[in-house]
């Protein structure tokens, strides 16, 4: 049977972490807690059940701190977890079933994160894999009987183990105010992190936080080479421009996403938004029409989906055309049950 880490950094989460900690005893043969600052009962709650606790002093970076996490580990495997997370006890009998029958070959292990659209800021599903298990000291070996190479990706595991987000609130704002700091310290984001702030601005981003990263986005899209980070900023751009009141701003960045070929289901959303707001229905359905049949998607699924959906039944009802209508909010219907 292997043996498990459970590696965690944590801050001022005395609300929850007793409920998280009691989710993985019996999983877990070692924890392994770092804090980052709390002036709660944090540490005092994580003493009840271990000494691996460890103070690190936080340096906005959270790959820094899970590095550290990482550092303090000393079994077979490392089990990645949040304060807010929890595991029932059906998928506690998994993942105790998962820890006496692993194959030591494998490397990583998905897990699915589920209730992601309660309090979601950077998620398009309510459940997705992501990988929570990895085997701690990794080996290289060689394949292929002739011509042979080092295999150097992991062998991943894909499970049923389903692992329940509750957090008490949304972290959209910190999350905003992390990125922003980022980009004043280092001048900018790496594409993951800048993928990431488009798509949690494009999901829970207020009109606020949205104007302020107008700067930022702009410049992406007069020097990136890489035209899906160009199309992200592009719908960024098109959003905060229609909810700040910038028509200039808003058509130019509208139009140059239609002039690259295939138009983002962002902008046709917003371009709709910008119709309806004036009660110019017709060429709302229009733009609608297009954000679900004629685009795609690139950072909320929403906006390819049941947002437009919502708006046809709206516009058509408004417009008198009542079968229409009704079938836009059967379609609606379709779109809310697919994303569950």
């Amino acid at each position: 049977m292997i043996t498990i880490s459970v590696c965690m950094i944590v801050k001022n989460e005395e609300k929850v972490l007793a409920r998280c900690l009691d989710s993985l005893l019996g999983i877990a043969d070692e924890f392994v807690i770092v804090d980052t600052g709390s002036d709660d009962r944090t540490k005092e709650i994580a003493a009840a059940y271990t000494d691996g606790i460890y103070d690190f002093a936080w340096v906005d970076d959270f790959a820094a701190a899970r590095n550290f996490s990482f550092s303090k580990a000393k079994m077979d495997y490392i089990y990645v977890a949040d304060a807010d997370e929890v595991l029932e006890e059906g998928e506690r009998q998994k993942f105790l079933g998962l820890k006496a029958g692993l194959d030591t070959r494998i490397e990583i292990v998905q897990m699915l994160y589920t209730n992601q659209l309660q309090y979601n800021t950077t998620y398009n599903f309510d459940e997705e894999l992501r990988p929570k298990l990895y085997r701690r000291l990794r080996g290289f070996y060689w394949q292929d009987p002739l011509h042979e190479t080092v295999r150097l990706e992991p062998v991943i595991l894909d499970t049923d183990i389903r692992i329940k987000h509750m957090p008490l609130s949304n972290h959209a704002d910190r999350d905003f105010a992390g990125f922003e700091k980022a980009i004043r310290r280092d001048g900018g984001l790496s594409g993951h992190l800048a993928q990431m702030y488009a798509r949690e601005l494009m999901i829970a981003g207020s009109k606020e936080a949205l104007w302020r990263s107008v700067p930022f986005f702009e410049e992406q899209c007069a020097h990136t080479a890489d035209e899906k980070l160009l199309r992200q900023a592009m719908c960024v751009l098109v959003r905060a421009a229609r909810l700040n009141g910038d028509t200039g701003l808003f058509f130019k960045y509208a139009v140059k996403n239609m002039a690259m070929g295939e138009a983002c289901s962002e902008v046709c959303y917003e371009l709709g938004e910008y119709y309806f707001d004036r009660n110019d229905l017709y060429e709302a359905v229009l733009w609608y029409y297009n954000a679900i049949y004629e685009a795609g998607a690139e950072l909320n699924l929403k906006m390819a989906g049941s947002l437009p959906a919502a708006r046809l039944a709206e516009s058509y009802k408004r417009l008198g055309q009542e079968e229409l209508a009704s079938q836009y909010r059967d379609i609606l219907e379709e779109f809310i049950k697919a994303a569950k």
